[in-house]
């Protein structure tokens, strides 16, 4: 590794670090490039990330309480109004005891182009990471429509993070279009970074047949619980292929929390599905592979919406890289990642999704060929290593 010369400053607002796994893979790709590496981000005592202070491979990680959330509007006018205001003064607090040569921002929100006001002057330079588009990511929450005043205003504050950003980092190519189009960015300063798993992470393990619990098939969904996530479709299309296909032999287990966790316990208690589904909550990372590597098929009921047609699922990316089969609806970016690794369902019903999922699972053959198209293609062209150049590239362009 080479002598740390260059400090960078990561943002993230949504998730812990290193729970949120791009973040934290791009904050170790970083410092393995011989960069000085500090993350600002929020605490969790649920996910076990709730010390102020912490390095941890050679990255430096800087947590703020976060009191508030919820499904809400006004629930995400405070916790973004809290972020902002509680990033913006540790970034200025570390300013003066460690300065910093690059800030790196992910959203959502789309607010922290403050930054590039606070210290652009001195020389600091800007990157902005669209994880989510965030105009669609309010429509896709709240089922609004693309106008009104809510809109502009999204679409406002979008454009100066673009204005601020001296380059932009995108998760696929469908963003890397709006931000050249939208943005008015120039094709050179956006950079295609990948939600790719990290290799060392999600690698191939045992399975554990303990976990089935005597059930012949599982069906696991590993990740955000919020109602454009598609959780609720999960317990419709278990009490679906319980009830009306009598197809007691799949056992369905959620993993993971989110603004719709509790929703998605009430339905699951409404339907009676009891121990035909299973809701572990947040678990570690072993436990979660342990299912990941023991499972039939992976779900990914991300509903068709403004955001998610031209989103990159990170849980389909996860599936894949684990050798596990997608049932996924048809979605463009989610065809982009997984090409044939997946089977694409095109009515956004439980029932045309619970359908897809029993025809996969009486066809092993099937699913093993998708299998071993899915780890080809996170080990080859959708490959961390790849996006890490990206990223690399996009740090060279930024500091010139």
């Amino acid at each position: 590794m080479r002598e740390a010369t260059r400090h960078a400053l990561l943002v993230v607002e949504n998730c812990p670090v290193p729970h949120d796994r791009r973040v934290w893979n791009q904050a170790r790709a970083l410092v393995s490039e011989g960069y000085d590496v500090t993350v600002i981000s929020p605490s969790s005592s649920g996910h076990g990330q709730d010390t102020v202070r912490e390095r941890r491979d050679g990255v430096d990680i800087i947590r703020f309480p976060m009191p508030f959330g919820g499904p809400k509007k006004q629930d995400f006018v405070l916790e973004y109004g809290w972020a902002v205001i509680a990033i913006h003064f540790l970034a200025l607090r570390l300013w003066f005891s460690k300065r910093f040569h690059i800030v790196h921002v992910a959203n959502p929100p789309d607010l922290f182009f403050g930054l590039k006001w606070m210290f652009g002057w001195r020389g600091v330079k800007f990157v902005f990471d669209q994880h989510d588009l965030g105009p669609e990511t309010y429509q896709s929450k709240f089922d609004e429509e693309r106008t009104g005043a809510m809109h502009r205003l999204l679409l406002w504050i979008e454009q100066r993070s673009y204005r601020a950003s001296d380059v932009v980092v995108v998760t696929n190519e469908s963003y890397r279009k709006r931000a050249v189009g939208r943005g008015g960015k120039l094709d050179d300063e956006v950079f295609t970074v990948r939600n790719s798993p990290d290799p060392a992470l999600f690698a191939p393990r045992q399975s554990v047949p303990e976990l089935k619990d005597g059930f012949d098939h599982l069906a696991v969904f590993v990740g955000t619980m919020g109602h454009q996530d598609g959780a609720h479709v999960v317990v419709d299309t278990a009490h679906y292929v319980r009830s009306t296909l009598g197809r007691t032999d799949i056992l369905f287990v959620m993993v993971g929390t989110g603004d719709a966790f509790e929703e998605v316990e009430r339905r699951h208690g409404q339907l009676g599905l009891g121990d035909g589904l299973r809701l572990t909550g947040f678990i570690s990372d072993d436990d979660m592979l342990d299912y990941l590597a023991t499972a039939d098929v992976g779900l990914a009921p991300d509903l068709d919406s403004p955001l998610n047609n031209i989103s990159t699922m990170i849980k389909t990316m996860d599936y894949m890289s684990m050798g596990i089969p997608v049932v996924s609806f048809d979605l463009v970016e989610s065809r982009q990642s997984a090409g044939d690794a997946a089977v694409y369902v095109d009515e956004n019903t439980p029932e045309a999704f619970g359908d897809a999922l029993v025809e996969l699972l009486d066809d092993d053959d099937r699913r093993q060929q998708m299998a071993e198209l899915g780890r080809a293609r996170i080990t080859g062209d959708l490959s961390w290593a790849n996006s890490a150049k990206q990223l690399a590239a996009a740090y060279e362009r930024a500091l010139g």
